[in-house]
């Protein structure tokens, strides 16, 4: 899981947008970016940094122009990352990029995940870095703005509030013809729970779970919901529901609410992807306002790529990802 997270995260969107202001050309500029340029040079090591990289030469073997343009791409992302950063006086070091990526790589052998990348999307782990830091810059962004708020305090507010999404109810569902045996097969279950999976067995059905089973509050089905929030740990009820053929038995073995600390990373992630959110909203404001020119030979950006073009100075189209850990992309800098 963590390993698919972390490869979401590379080089979905990586460029800009906003409108040209001008048409500035030169032969030794590949792109510019507000007052800021990626000269060719630099675009030229940048590919020849990555294509020293085996894995990264054999995916870039096929197109090595659509690779130079996927990596100039990466260089205009990073230039308007700086200019965002400079905009909200903002700053993530490389200390916090390592353990955000400490936390995405988990128990994955860091090797094998970058092989990876570089296999699949043609990054290097500069490239991985980069694309964690421009995370992180939209979540300090939206914090700084007033739109988010990471604090602990703030999850525990966040935790109070998803108190009933968070229960775990373990329930187990038996139908059975009519009332009468509805009656007597609750009766059973609510003076020894042990007989449910042979109810289950000799009720067996589409609509019978053989065993109990944890459901979350979201899970429960609807046709059961008010008679599942009501009904205590230990005890159980009957509800007629035609549809299902008959008269559904629901017990209700345990009741559970997670602790906070138990929670604490999933509610993190959750308020870190709505600051991601909330963030690219702000890069894109500063996108829009630079102007951002690239030079003809290169193509062009299309769907967040730059690709082959018909001529004349390009706009760079707007990123419209921008949201969550699959946003953004990378450029050169090192861990």
């Amino acid at each position: 899981m963590q390993r698919r997270r972390l490869l979401a995260v590379l080089l979905v969107g990586a460029a800009g947008l906003g409108g040209l202001a001008g048409c500035r050309t030169s032969p030794n500029v590949a792109a510019y970016v507000g007052d800021e340029q990626v000269t060719v040079a630099e675009l030229d090591d940048a590919v020849a940094e990555r294509l020293a990289d085996p894995d990264i030469a054999a995916y870039a073997e096929a197109d090595r122009t659509g690779f130079t343009r996927q990596v100039l791409s990466l260089q205009v992302g990073e230039e308007v990352y700086a200019a965002v950063a400079r905009r909200y006086d903002v700053e993530v070091t490389d200390a916090e990029v390592r353990d955000r990526l400490a936390e995405l790589l988990g128990d994955n052998d860091p090797d094998a995940v970058y092989a990876q990348v570089a296999q699949q999307q043609g990054a290097n782990r500069d490239d991985v870095f980069e694309n964690v830091r421009q995370q992180l810059v939209r979540q300090r962004v939206a914090v700084a703005e007033g739109e988010a708020d990471l604090s602990d305090a703030a999850l525990r507010a966040r935790y109070d509030e998803s108190a009933d999404e968070l229960t775990q109810t373990e329930l187990g569902i038996i139908t059975v013809p009519d009332q009468p045996t509805a009656d007597g097969v609750l009766a059973q279950l609510t003076a020894d729970p042990g007989t449910y999976p042979a109810l289950a067995t000799q009720f067996a059905g589409g609509n019978t779970l053989p065993a109990v089973e944890p459901f979350a509050g979201a899970d429960v089905p609807e046709v059961l919901a008010e008679q599942v929030a009501g009904t205590a740990a230990g005890q159980g009820f009957t509800r007629a529901v035609p549809e299902a053929g008959g008269v559904v038995v629901g017990f209700v073995r345990a009741v559970t609410v997670p602790a906070f600390a138990d929670v604490r990373d999933q509610l993190a992630e959750q308020a870190a992807g709505e600051a991601e959110e909330a963030g690219a909203a702000r890069v894109t404001a500063v996108r829009d306002d630079l102007d951002l020119d690239v030079n003809p030979r290169y193509g062009v950006l299309d769907e967040d790529r730059v690709v082959a073009g018909e001529g004349g100075v390009v706009q760079l189209l707007e990123d419209a990802g921008g949201a969550g850990a699959a946003d953004a992309g990378a450029g050169a800098a090192g861990d």
